[in-house]
């Protein structure tokens, strides 16, 4: 019986979305796991690489593009999954990692030279290529997959518009385009507007209207039931890769209205509305929309999500790359 091969899954942080390739990772492979960052993260880093016979890295950074450095020198594979903020280079917002002078030149490293690229849209991969000046002959698009038996609709919906991220700071709260949803909630006071992860400093500063439900931090669990009761949910992010809360959303048969940025458009299709960043009337209008439409317009979203983002698929995708380097 052949030897399974070893994986060394890394990461800077937790996050469901990365435990679900853990999982994948776990079903077909032997893995180590290495969640880490600091100063030790390098040589812990290093350590385990000598057991593996692949490494398989979440986002393009200094760890994993010093990892791929030493998988090259030691004739090891390498995947390197793109997801979002490792191709950034907003220099108004401060956000992304390209506008680092010395970590620019060590990420541009890790993406040429990681044996696969696994982008979760095109977007990301057309701005790899862009950032790293090169044709990206090494990227796949693979998007992230959602599990449709827990994220499902319970009951009938009311009328709340949701919208969910991670906001400690206002920069973060500008990125995911939350100053917006809050001043569209201004626009339509006898609707409900629901935030969930914003911190309580970042929504005194933006001073939420009435309307406005804000919640610092909800489990899994939680978040679920507000995708379940909410009519809406709104990406109105100035960047994006693949926004997994949309995806969730959708898969609870909220009625999705996003901005036509990064991955938010291959996510929504035809199921829901497409707006212009930080244009407010369009988005109250969607709203509109939204709440007096079709009662199946939130089946056809679940739909959309259940067949085309689905772990099945996903689970292919990677045993297919980590097959082809393992020839």
């Amino acid at each position: 019986m052949a030897r399974r091969p070893h994986i060394l899954f890394t990461a800077t942080f937790h996050s469901s979305f990365l435990d679900e390739d853990i999982r994948i990772l776990q079903k077909n492979f032997d893995v180590t796991t290495l969640v880490a960052h600091g100063w030790r993260a390098p040589i812990l880093l290093v350590r385990k690489l000598f057991d593996a016979d692949l490494t398989f890295s979440w986002f393009a950074s200094v760890y994993s593009s010093l990892l791929i450095v030493f998988a090259h020198l030691f004739g090891k594979h390498s995947i390197l999954i793109l997801g979002g903020v490792d191709v950034a280079k907003e220099k108004e917002l401060r956000y992304g990692i390209w506008n680092s002078w010395w970590k620019a030149p060590l990420v541009r490293y890790g993406i040429t030279h990681a044996s696969a690229v696994l982008a979760v849209d095109q977007f990301l991969k057309s701005e790899a290529e862009r950032l790293a000046h090169y044709g990206g002959d090494n990227i796949t698009i693979v998007p992230t997959g959602y599990d449709a038996d827990f994220w499902k609709p319970s009951r009938d919906k009311e009328e709340l518009v949701l919208t969910v991220a991670s906001c400690p700071d206002m920069m973060r709260a500008k990125l995911k385009g939350i100053d917006i949803f809050i001043s569209v909630a201004r626009k339509l006071p006898d609707i409900r507007f629901k935030i969930i992860g914003i911190s309580p400093l970042v929504a005194s500063a933006l001073v939420v209207p009435p309307n406005v439900e804000c919640c610092s931090f909800s489990t899994r669990e939680q978040v679920r039931q507000s995708y379940q009761q909410a009519r809406i949910y709104c990406q109105l992010s100035y960047r994006e890769g693949l926004p997994n809360a949309l995806c969730e959303a959708m898969l609870c048969e909220c009625i999705p209205i996003g901005t036509t940025v990064g991955g938010i458009p291959t996510v929504i299709g035809d199921t829901g509305f497409l707006v212009g960043y930080s244009d407010e009337e369009q988005t109250v209008e969607a709203i509109r929309k939204g709440m007096s439409g079709p009662s199946d317009h939130g089946e056809r979203a679940r739909a959309r999500i259940a067949s085309q983002f689905t772990l099945s698929q996903r689970e292919e995708a990677i045993k297919r790359a980590i097959a082809k380097l393992m020839q």
